[in-house]
């Protein structure tokens, strides 16, 4: 912080607006926040939504649990209080993101509504734009390559969401999508389309 007279000012003064980032990048700087059950296809449909994004000209950013907890939230486990930092963390740097003009895609359970408020709160809520990936428990159970739903029902992971542990829908969510019997192009191109009207730059 510096001072000149009787005005002080911070580097924020001095740095590129987010606004002249995403006037450069024709775009409006969102954090997409996907939430749904382990399994529900949220990082299949990120994946998809990056690339379809990026093929017709938006610049983003994508996060998950694999990228999020091999760097920055390496250090922390799965207590309620880590959850809770872990959430946190993302939020603040999702938010970082979307100072610089970026849309930033996270994908995370997320199973409360009292987590997802904190993201929320951290974002704005203007510019958090909440993705329920609606699929069922059954289905989920159907796509679990990992084998976690099986462990879960056996009591070997604990508080697992969905079976030992409560996943609360979003009541009121941005957009929603379906996925159960719809192939990740329909459901993707079904998500690309209800975003457009959040991160499109209106013409000058």
């Amino acid at each position: 912080m510096k001072a000149e007279g009787n005005n002080i000012y911070s580097v924020f003064d001095e740095i590129i607006s987010r606004e002249e980032k995403e006037a450069f990048l024709k775009q409006k700087a969102k954090v997409v926040w996907m939430t749904g059950l382990s399994g529900s296809g949220k990082t299949t449909l990120a994946k998809y939504l990056e690339r379809k994004l990026q093929e017709n000209g938006f610049f983003t950013k994508l996060l998950d649990g694999d990228n999020v907890r091999s760097g920055l939230n390496k250090g922390l486990g799965f207590s309620e209080a880590d959850r809770n930092e872990n959430i946190r963390r993302i939020a603040e740097v999702s938010r970082l993101f979307m100072d610089g003009g970026v849309i930033c895609i996270d994908c995370f359970v997320s199973p409360t509504e009292e987590i997802r408020s904190l993201a929320r709160d951290i974002v704005g809520k203007h510019d958090f734009v909440e993705v329920f990936i609606n699929t069922p428990l059954e289905e989920c159970e159907k796509r679990d390559v990992k084998g976690l739903y099986s462990k879960a029902r056996k009591g070997e992971i604990k508080d697992f969401t969905g079976i030992s542990a409560p996943f609360e829908a979003p009541k009121n969510p941005t957009i929603e999508v379906l996925t159960a019997g719809r192939s990740i192009e329909d459901a993707g191109s079904d998500l690309y389309q209800k975003l457009l009207p959040f991160i499109t730059k209106e013409k000058q």
